[in-house]
């Protein structure tokens, strides 16, 4: 297992995209988290094994309809203890 901190970038507020990955995590059994950020950019916490969290930056590229990501940043970070995939505000 991994965590990576995803910093997305583009039209990604106001246009569904924290209920997006909200969705794509918990389909793909993701556990972490997704919150706004005040700069217009979109922070995804993700842990899983390494061939999920490559599906899940494949889609957090992709977004929703609406969007028009420019951009996914990945970090590494330490592993966290969540339960389940939630939306923070």
């Amino acid at each position: 297992m991994a965590t990576f901190e995803y910093t997305v970038s583009g039209i990604v507020q106001g246009v569904g995209y924290r209920y997006f990955a909200l969705r794509v995590a918990q389909r793909l059994g993701v556990v972490g988290w997704v919150r706004n950020l005040p700069s217009g950019q979109v922070q995804v916490v993700a842990t899983a094994d390494a061939p999920t969290l490559e599906q899940l930056e494949q889609l957090l590229a992709e977004g929703p309809r609406m969007s028009r990501v420019t951009g996914v940043q990945r970090v590494p970070v330490p592993d966290g203890d969540f339960d389940d995939f939630t939306v923070r505000y």
